[in-house]
């Protein structure tokens, strides 16, 4: 185990310490890791006080030049940083590393628009009532923005909060979860040695007791963007009143496999399930979560899925060969190993269970799983691979993808393309992907749910850009031509 590092604060360009630290703990063997500050209302309010009084002249050239650095930083970078993704949440060594790369993409992307004209023309003789003017739109950073983060990506999540608004000349004051707050801090220093004035992007730590009410009542931010669970963020909601929010705020995401596919096709779809089910060690908010199959190729399908799960190498996340990690604590592997015992009890069969070690789940996999038991109406955050069997009938099948509280993201699996169409136009969510996890996307696409997944507003760095300022109309004189 590395030495254990006490990190600060950065607040103004400063590192800030407090006397009361938060404990950093690695889920793997719970040993701590890392310390943070326990900071309070008053470091929150210094740091939106900061932020709210900068303006931030950086031309987009400068904002590309920052933005691309900070994405050849985490290259540079990425084993110290995938290195501490793995201590903070316990995912294997090959996930870690693929966040960094899902990183790298983000600030890429950011770079690249940030040299973007996003503004409008409207010519105003289009109608007998117009004029010899030209209507001109454009968009202007706000004040500030409160980015409260969760635990499952401690990197890419706040670089999805962060680089969009680099790109718009907008300031940040992040506070990461208590849970894994070093990555954010991390991040932060790579931000600064790309050249990012430290007054654009702060991060304060604390236990939300302390230090939540000023992260959303600040009346220095403008802008409150959560991702996290639906308890927070309709507490949130409900704080912010007036000011903008982006509420992410997780998902039951199916995996629905049609009975249209041979044999060779439900191979595929059972790698999908099972790959979709165990990433990040199933700590994806569009994780698989329910894998829905239709009736008559579900004895076809089982045996393959069974195969796949049976097949993942868990253990030492800090083993390069390990294929599946820990989730982020012993408590939530405890929960959802309790709910799978909940689903026997209603008469679903555990197919795979080879045993829980504290925080290290297996990819336990579960057959005939009741469609309405806890395990797959809540959102079960860790790598269970639960098997719902669904009738030949197609709006039955929506309907039963449709009844839980939420509405992020989907993936259907059929070769029928009016199939494709009906499922698409049918499955409440905000993403429905063909042939492909529910949690498919770039970067840069939108990216967002309905329901108690979040409240409609999308994620990706192009509609983050949008989201994060405001638009400022103006007209002039113009001849017409």
């Amino acid at each position: 185990m590395a030495d254990i590092r006490h990190e600060g604060m950065r607040i103004g360009g400063e590192a800030v310490f407090t006397d009361e630290v938060i404990e950093v703990r690695y889920p793997y063997t719970d040993e701590v890791i890392g310390t943070v500050p326990a900071g309070r209302a008053e470091h929150a309010r210094r740091a939106f006080q900061i932020a709210g009084d900068y303006t931030a002249r950086l031309t987009r050239y400068e904002r590309q030049q920052v933005l691309s650095r900070a994405a050849e930083l985490i290259r540079e970078r990425r084993e110290a940083l995938a290195r501490g993704l793995v201590l903070e949440l316990g995912i294997c060594w090959q996930h870690a590393l693929y966040e960094t790369g899902r990183a790298c993409d983000v600030f890429t992307f950011a770079g690249q628009l940030a040299l973007m004209d996003d503004g409008q023309i409207f010519s105003c003789d289009l109608t007998p009532n117009g004029k010899d003017r030209r209507i001109y739109t454009m968009r202007e950073p706000v004040r500030a923005i409160s980015a409260i983060t969760p635990f499952n990506h401690p990197l890419n999540m706040v670089a999805h909060k962060v680089a969009p608004a680099i790109a718009t000349n907008n300031c940040v004051v992040c506070k990461p979860t208590e849970l894994t707050p070093l990555t954010a801090i991390a991040l932060a220093d790579i931000l600064y040695d790309a050249g990012l004035p430290p007054e654009m992007f702060q991060v304060v730590t604390g236990w939300p007791k302390d230090i939540g009410d000023e992260m959303i009542a600040n009346e220095n931010i403008d802008i409150v963007t959560f991702t996290g669970g639906v308890p927070v963020g309709k507490m949130i909601a409900a704080k912010a009143v007036y000011k903008r929010q982006a509420l992410e705020l997780g998902g039951n995401d199916p995996l629905i496999v049609l009975n249209d596919l041979d044999e060779a096709d439900l191979a595929k779809a059972a790698q999908i399930a099972v790959a979709g089910a165990t990433g990040n060690s199933g700590q994806r908010c569009t994780a698989v979560k329910r894998i829905l199959v239709q009736e008559s190729v579900a004895d076809a399908f089982v045996p393959m899925v069974l195969e796949r799960a049976r097949a993942i190498r868990f253990g030492d996340p800090m083993d390069p060969a390990t294929e599946l990690g820990c989730v982020i604590s012993a408590q939530a592997a405890e929960l959802f190993e309790r709910r799978v015992h909940d689903a026997e009890a209603r008469g679903a069969e555990i197919l795979y269970h080879p045993g829980r070690q504290g925080a290290l789940l297996p990819p336990i996999t579960v057959d005939r799983v009741p469609h309405d038991s806890e395990l797959v109406m809540e959102e079960t955050f860790g790598p269970i691979v639960p098997i719902v069997r669904v009738p030949n009938d197609d709006a039955e099948v929506m309907r039963i993808s449709n009844s839980t509280p939420f509405g992020l993201s989907s993936g259907v699996c059929t070769n029928d393309f009016r199939r494709m169409q009906a499922f698409i136009a049918g499955l409440n969510v905000g993403t429905v992907n063909i042939w492909e996890q529910p949690g498919y996307r770039i970067e840069m696409s939108p990216f967002g749910g309905i329901k108690d997944s979040g409240n409609g507003v999308k994620e990706g760095v192009m509609e983050a850009m949008k989201f994060f300022t405001n638009v400022k109309t103006y007209s002039l004189p113009w001849p017409r031509g």
